[in-house]
């Protein structure tokens, strides 16, 4: 056997002990000799050892270099490991210790079966479909929605429906289902007797509720149940550009109503009726409208009524493709006054103006409202709240005025006795007037 190498790679000599054999030099009596077997028992096994014989196997001495490394390593290796084993045991302790604090601190869940019963909230989820309408589709819609509450308008002689001789026709639009119906005054004016005809055929006699001439409306009543009234919209939030669709019976022809589309072209026209007094605020629109669509529906893409039809643009070459309806906001208005009072009063400033144009950076010219130019003869409204001539009326109730159709409109959307504030600029002030409004004359 060979000298252990130390870690130099130079072999290093351990000398033996004093006193004791060299390893390769052992005692050949100090070795133990196997028993004698005999013939009968070959695997030496079952046969008692035969004295005298050593009971005891000596130890080989070893040699202090051959075990000073080991003792070394094994050493320094379990003294690793003792502390590893340490260092998991404390922690293992600590984390064992957080868990049973935790647990400890924890209030204990009840058992499912003592929970309370809590009330059930039933959230209700609806679908919501938007449907995008083409002019095609929305035309359809609004037919089958809107046809069936417009009506036939016949004026004529008789003394019954069956012998009633028609010599005039227009259109109406029913607004409550116990039978009243809105038309223009024109329609009805001077007639002796007038009956309606609904979509489904049925023929009603009607009465004449109330007319205004100023505005061009009129209500008729029919004594049944049943009708079945439009839905009213309004001209607030719609642009010139969008969809319009007129609905009226056109030259009084039999068959049901007429549906026209086309779009809304302007706001806030002026239509001149010649004797009549002029017609202001009106909406325009190229829906074709003929005679006979007088007092029929302008509707939207949603089928609510926005307008009245009323009038066509003409000229000496025949119609212009020009339409015109009352705003929906005036018609309810004026109708609500009839079918309560069946007339109308019509409120009024008592005032003569003009329009103030001043002149811009580029050379043109701007109105910038209407100035007072004088008082009705009669008591004023506006005289009395302390207007004076030459006062620029620039806003009224809130509402800009830039036009004198602009301050028109904005009075003929209130009634007799109303307040409104009234804001004119004087000397180049602003002074703010509250104005009960009077009472339109009638020769006006």
């Amino acid at each position: 056997m060979g000298n252990p190498t130390s870690p130099s790679g130079r072999r290093t000599e351990h000398p033996a002990p004093t006193g004791e054999p060299s390893p390769t030099e052992l005692d050949s009596s100090s070795l133990v000799q196997p028993p004698e077997l005999d013939g009968n028992n070959a695997d030496g096994f079952d046969q008692e050892p035969t004295p005298p014989y050593p009971l005891h196997r000596p130890e080989l001495p070893i040699a202090p270099w051959a075990t000073a490394p080991l003792r070394s390593y094994f050493g320094i290796r379990s003294g690793v490991l003792a502390l590893i084993a340490l260092t998991v045991g404390v922690f293992g302790v600590v984390i064992l210790a957080v868990i049973l604090t935790i647990k400890v601190l924890q209030p204990l869940a009840p058992e499912p079966a003592s929970l309370p019963a809590l009330p059930t909230t039933v959230i209700e989820i609806r679908e919501v479909i938007t449907q995008v309408n083409t002019n095609e589709s929305s035309a359809s819609f609004v037919a089958e929605k809107v046809v069936p509450s417009i009506v036939t308008v016949e004026i004529g002689h008789g003394d019954n429906l069956i012998d009633f001789d028609a010599f005039g026709s227009g259109s109406g639009v029913v607004l409550s289902n116990d039978g009243l119906i809105v038309t223009n005054h024109h329609v009805i004016a001077n007639a002796n007797r007038i009956r309606v005809i609904l979509q489904d055929g049925r023929i009603y006699a009607a009465t004449l509720v109330g007319s205004d001439p100023l505005t061009d409306l009129a209500i008729l009543s029919v004594e049944a149940q049943g009708f079945p009234p439009i839905e009213l919209g309004t001209t607030n939030g719609i642009s010139i550009g969008e969809t319009a669709i007129a609905v009226g019976n056109p030259l009084g022809l039999r068959g049901g109503a007429s549906l026209t589309v086309g779009v809304l072209s302007a706001f806030g026209r002026e239509v001149d009726l010649g004797d009549a007094p002029p017609l202001v605020g009106m909406l325009q629109t190229d829906a074709p409208i003929t005679q006979g669509s007088s007092g029929g529906a302008l509707v939207d893409t949603d089928g609510r009524l926005i307008g009245i039809t009323t009038a066509i643009g003409m000229s000496s070459a025949g119609a212009e493709g020009i339409g015109f309806a009352i705003p929906v906001e005036l018609v309810e208005r004026i109708t609500k006054e009839i079918i309560a009072t069946g007339s109308v009063r019509h409120a009024f400033l008592g005032i003569e103006l003009q329009e103030q144009l001043e002149q811009q950076a580029d050379g043109s010219h701007l109105p910038i409202g209407t100035v007072i130019t004088g008082f009705a003869s009669d008591a004023s409204a506006a005289q009395a709240a302390g207007l004076k001539v030459g006062d620029r009326i620039v806003r009224f109730d809130g509402n800009a005025v830039q036009t004198r159709n602009d301050l028109i409109i904005r009075i003929r959307q209130y009634r007799v006795g109303d307040i409104v504030e009234v804001q004119v600029m004087r000397d180049g002030d602003l002074h703010i007037a509250e104005v009960a409004l009077g009472e339109r004359p009638s020769d006006l």
